[in-house]
């Protein structure tokens, strides 16, 4: 769906629960409507060990839908012990991109690449965590994830966060707009639940 992707601002909302296996995120545009959804998909005897394991180990799959529940992308991540590799695939399943996650100490950095394994992008994280400058491969800045904060009682007593993701209104390449509204769902996914 274009339309979704063509948009330059959108906000990233988790779904409030004290006591979750899965997240799940709303997408909403600009004008505070409600654009999309994000749900994380685990079976059950995932659930059942991750009482036992790390969640931030378990693979991950999470698919962006519109609200018709149209697939638009879909995350899927294997287990990871260290740094995490996540493969962005459209909605009819096809591999577009991947993100890596970089050892960079007391920064947050990941790496976009192509299918044909070219580095697309580049996210850098300030010393906190919460916001992220996205550059192309010739250090051209692409768009801009930050938090927002909810207020400080919600956020002390859950693990929701919400982020405003700008996408610079000249990047027309359709795939590096995937993966920039992709990488806030998994930057939420492995800073936040590690």
């Amino acid at each position: 769906m274009a339309d979704f992707f063509e948009r330059n601002t959108f906000f990233i909302d988790e779904k409030v629960a004290v006591l979750k296996f899965t997240n799940s995120y709303k997408i909403l545009g600009e004008e505070g409507n409600q654009i999309g959804i994000v749900q994380q998909k685990m079976s059950t005897g995932y659930k059942l060990l991750s009482l036992l394991l790390h969640k931030g180990m378990f693979p991950m799959h999470l698919d962006i839908s519109d609200m018709n529940g149209k697939n638009l992308v879909s995350l899927r991540r294997g287990w990871s012990f260290f740094m995490s590799k996540i493969s962005i695939l459209d909605g009819n399943g096809k591999p577009i991109a991947n993100i890596n996650q970089k050892f960079k100490f007391l920064k947050a950095e990941f790496r976009i690449f192509n299918t044909a394994g070219a580095q697309i992008g580049k996210i850098l994280g300030d010393w906190k965590a919460w916001n992220f400058h996205i550059t192309d491969d010739k250090d051209v800045e692409m768009g801009v994830i930050t938090k927002k904060w909810a207020g400080v009682a919600k956020e002390l007593f859950t693990t929701a966060d919400k982020y405003v993701v700008s996408i610079r209104p000249e990047l027309t390449d359709i795939v590096k707009r995937k993966a920039i509204i992709a990488s806030a769902i998994v930057i939420d996914m492995i800073l936040k639940e590690n």
